[in-house]
């Protein structure tokens, strides 16, 4: 009682925020006399100004008035439509990072030309995102009129672009597209490996039409880019038939590490086998570049063979590897190793060698436009959502008034005991409409629905449309006919949304069809004049009738769509009618106490046919919806959660890519790297305040050999007397060193970088790819630990935190491995070089769509998609002697150059930027003497 008469004297926060835009708006409304009188060239002019004051430190704020009142102006001399005043105020609640509730018919596409141009102006560009390509074609095509008039550029991004169509769209000052497309291309960047290639720009403003229906019915679908493991089963099976050749003397197992590693005489072993008996072996050795991806064949086999174990690891059954699990000794149905092992143990035991989706990149829809500085979103049906936006987004809901009176009559539900009393009753409503010359809209929830109610209305000899938002531009052709006197059109309740059911027929639509290929002006003048005069005519037969009429023939779960549907009717002041059939066998009254109220109804006398009527059944169907939708956003949020941890980790991921691909010279990362290595190496051999004799000199010896390819005399200088474990760690960093500046001297600084750069790349994506498939196994299980009293989401955060960390670790290592061993013959630029990687690692990805639920399974069938796949470690290539631009010489350098001493490079002590990436522990170029970073590189 206290909240009403709060609400009655000082308004609802609604109100008070469409209060505070009358200003705002008058003044808009004051400029318009000012912009008529300016010729085309004046008005397009002030687009260049408006950019001159932001340079200068104007705001977006500060031109908003001006900037609003100069797009209505553009908007009547290109489309012939004026701004009215809720739409202005609609496009500054956009502006402001807000959603624009506004009814159907209400014009959102141009409310949001206001918004979009004042964001534009910058120059970092604003996304408009639509729920199909067909309205991102049309809004582009549609409302770029407005923008190009002004001098903006608008693109739009649809499937089969190039990437460099992709590029040129973005760059635009304004892009359309889905958010299906948007959301791919951000996967696709990251994936890439110069930055050249990444076809998005920074985040900067995006709306997001539709807003409901993106943000919240499908971000329960995240996106997926897959691809399938990179080899065939033809590679496990030959590999496998190599490694019972081998001796006790050509590996060595570590059970204590669960690792296995070819000694020296076991490479030769092998390379001889692979070069007598396969063509898997390019140039070069086995530990040449080109052929890493067979190394790691060897390995995955090595291990399959040395160190599983049939009917203790796993059991064949089915003709399927089972793995079986060390703890409990159950099976462990549907789970597989990662990374090739499954498959080699597949191969070992001759069974079908499976080929695995695997997951390359992975992204939620709430994360993905979370990314945006800032978001805004339009729709005619957010309210009953506000909470969720705002929790999850950060959005505010504002509910925007109708330019005109909505006069639309919604009447109560009516409740009927069967699915066919229902649908006899919906069927008479439909007949007793059409022979007035009423439109009709009968709404179902389900394709399958849809085409019952088809087979009725076909039987009853009732002609009709069906949509079920399969084909976009068909499925707006028909709603633009659908108000048509006496036209029947059934649609699932999301079909057609982004085009309005105008009485009479759509003037536009008309035009398009039926004076497409009339070219003489005289004649398609008159035509057109026939057109808008006949629309007129039905348009004035339908208002007689009442409007369109809108039936739903159940109720959806969510009373958000059930509105949608209600809002197709009553557009603009236009009368309209709207009703609900209900059947107890509805599944949203099955489980909501049906069977109360059918008791409730027999006791009430209804008979067969007979429907019960009365505004506490809203009331109560209301309250189920309530219900369903709260539980609905439990699980969202929840599922949330979960990809919230996965998504921190992705950003240090993606950011650290974009990082390593901006840099001349990784060489520090790569170092560091190798110091941690090591560091990890003593403390695993030589534990802190371990005496000598307890030291594990023969494993760190292995490892010496396995990660560096040094055979260093670790006992020797353990028994040395005083030498201690950082003496040790010492001697092998510096014996490491020595051998990769050996490296660096004899394949050159400059070919030595980029393949530093190419190899941590690609090796950081197999890292990333295999961590995800990792997080997706303890994902699968972890609702279990609920079982235990342990909250699974703090369980989850915990343990994936572990396996980054482990991840990061084992990067760590395979990336110091695979330089310790690389063998570098390159015949090509360094350019050449990066291209060669792309190449090699962008064949073959494939996209899905999977539902993230609990039980999800681990394999769902992926749409063929643009190439995007993960690359495999390979890239720089191998051949002859290298190609390589003429030198400088102290005789050729400019003026003031000089050659640094630590890289042989020229440059400019005067002048930074061409410096190139200085170590931070290198002198400083400047000539100051100090280091780098306590000169220059002083953060």
């Amino acid at each position: 009682m206290i909240s009403g008469l709060l609400k009655s004297v000082f308004g609802t926060a609604n109100d008070r925020v469409l209060k505070g835009l009358t200003k705002k708006v008058e003044a808009v409304n004051a400029l318009e006399p000012e912009m008529e009188a300016l010729d085309d060239a004046g008005l397009r002019a002030r687009t260049d100004d408006f950019r001159k004051r932001l340079a200068e430190g104007a705001t977006k704020d500060d031109l908003l008035v001006e900037a609003f009142a100069t797009v209505r102006e553009a908007a009547k001399r290109t489309l012939g439509q004026r701004h009215f005043d809720v739409q202005l105020m609609g496009g500054m609640v956009l502006h402001e990072g807000k959603i624009a509730e506004m009814k159907t018919g209400e014009g959102k596409t141009l409310v949001s030309t206001l918004a979009v141009y004042l964001n534009a102006l910058g120059g970092k560009g604003v996304h408009v995102v639509t729920v199909n390509d067909y309205l991102a074609k049309r809004d582009a095509s549609w409302m770029g009129e407005i923008y190009e008039f002004l001098g903006l550029t608008v693109g739009v991004i649809v499937p089969g672009l190039s990437d460099v169509e992709r590029q040129a769209a973005y760059a635009r000052d304004i892009t359309y597209g889905t958010n299906n497309e948007f959301g791919f291309d951000y996967l696709r960047d990251n994936l890439k490996f110069r930055l050249e290639q990444m076809v998005q720009r920074d985040f900067n403003f995006a709306i997001v039409d539709e807003v409901d229906s993106i943000l919240i019915d499908e971000a329960r679908t995240p996106l997926i880019i897959s691809g399938p493991t990179e080899d065939s089963s033809d590679t496990y099976r030959t590999v496998d038939a190599l490694i019972p050749d081998l001796t006790a003397e050509d590996y060595e197992v570590d059970e204590k590490q669960r690792s296995v590693t070819l000694t020296e005489q076991g490479q030769e072993r092998i390379e001889a086998l692979l070069r007598e008996r396969t063509d898997l072996l390019g140039e070069g050795g086995l530990y040449d570049i080109g052929n890493v991806s067979v190394v790691h064949h060897v390995n995955q086999a090595l291990k399959a063979h040395r160190l599983f174990t049939r009917d203790t690891d796993y059991i064949v059954k089915d003709d399927k590897v089972v793995i079986i699990d060390e703890f409990t000794g159950r099976m462990m149905e549907g789970r597989r190793y990662s990374d090739g092992l499954h498959q080699a143990l597949e191969a070992k035991e001759r069974v079908s060698v499976q080929m695995e989706n695997q997951t390359l990149a992975s992204i939620t829809f709430q994360n993905y436009f979370r990314m945006y500085p800032k978001l805004a979103g339009m729709t005619g049906t957010a309210m009953t959502e506000a909470g969720e936006f705002d929790e999850i987004y950060g959005l505010q809901v504002v509910e925007m008034p109708t330019n005109k009176p909505m006069v639309r009559k919604d009447f109560d539900d009516e409740v009927y005991r069967t699915s066919k009393e229902r649908d006899a009753a919906v069927l008479e409503q439909v007949k007793d409409a059409h022979s007035r010359g009423q439109p009709v809209l009968v709404g179902t929830v389900s394709i399958e629905k849809s085409e019952q109610f088809a087979d009725l209305l076909k039987k009853a000899g009732l002609k009709h449309q069906v949509l079920n938002a399969r084909h976009h531009e068909h499925e707006a052709a028909i709603i633009g006919q659908a108000g048509i006197p006496g036209a029947i059109t059934i649609a699932t309740n999301m079909a057609g949304r982004g085009t309005d059911i105008q009485l009479g027929g759509n003037y536009e639509m008309r035009v398009w069809r039926e004076l497409e290929t009339v070219t003489d002006p005289a004649e398609r003048a008159s035509r057109e004049k026939a057109i808008a005069d006949d629309i007129k005519a039905k348009r004035d037969t339908v208002l007689e009738a009442g409007g369109l009429l809108v039936i739903g023939t159940e109720r959806h779960e969510s009373r958000r769509i059930d509105n949608q549907l209600r809002g197709r009717s009553g557009r603009q002041g236009d009368p309209g009618a709207s009703t609900f059939y209900v059947s107890l066998e509805d599944d949203l009254m099955r489980i909501f106490g049906s069977e109360r109220m059918d008791g409730m109804l027999g006791k009430l006398g209804i008979e067969e046919g007979e429907a019960i009527v009365h505004p506490w059944v809203n009331k109560a169907l209301e309250k189920a919806q309530q219900k369903v939708e709260a539980r609905n956003f439990e699980v969202r949020k929840q599922l949330l959660k979960f990809d919230d941890v996965m998504n921190d980790q992705r950003k240090v991921i993606f950011d650290q890519r974009k990082e390593l691909m901006r840099a001349d010279d990784v060489s520090d990362t790569i170092q560091d790297m190798r110091a941690e290595t090591i560091d990890e190496l003593i403390h695993r051999t030589i534990p802190a305040q371990a005496l000598p004799d307890q030291w594990e000199t023969d494993s760190l010896h292995e490892e010496c050999l396995r990660l560096f390819a040094l055979d260093l005399p670790v006992a020797d200088w353990a028994a040395e007397e005083g030498v201690g474990r950082e003496e040790m760690r010492e001697r092998i960093a510096k014996a490491v060193d020595e051998k990769m500046a050996q490296k660096a001297a004899h394949y050159g600084p400059e070919i030595m970088r980029v393949a530093e750069r190419s190899l941590l790349l690609q090796l950081l994506d197999h890292a990333w790819k295999d961590h995800l498939l990792q997080l997706d196994h303890l994902r699968q299980g972890i609702g279990l630990r609920a079982y235990a009293q342990r909250d699974p989401l703090n369980e989850y955060k915990s343990e994936a935190f572990d396996l980054f960390e482990q991840m990061l670790s084992n990067l760590r290592s395979q990336v110091t491995s695979v330089l310790a061993h690389v063998e570098l013959r390159v015949e090509a630029t360094p350019e050449e070089i990066d291209q060669r990687a792309r190449a090699r690692g962008q064949e073959g990805a494939r996209r899905e769509l999977r539902p993230e639920a609990e039980g999800a399974p681990a394999e769902v069938p992926a749409e063929a998609r643009q190439p995007a796949r993960q690359p495999e470690m390979a890239g720089v290539g191998a051949g002859a002697s290298p190609q390589r631009a003429q030198p400088m010489t102290a005789e050729t350098a400019p003026p003031g150059w000089v050659e640094d001493e630590g890289t042989g490079r020229w440059l400019d002590p005067k002048d930074e930027s061409t410096w190139g990436k200085v170590p931070r522990n290198a002198k400083c170029p400047c000539g100051s003497g100090k280091k780098y970073k306590q000169c220059h590189g002083r953060a």
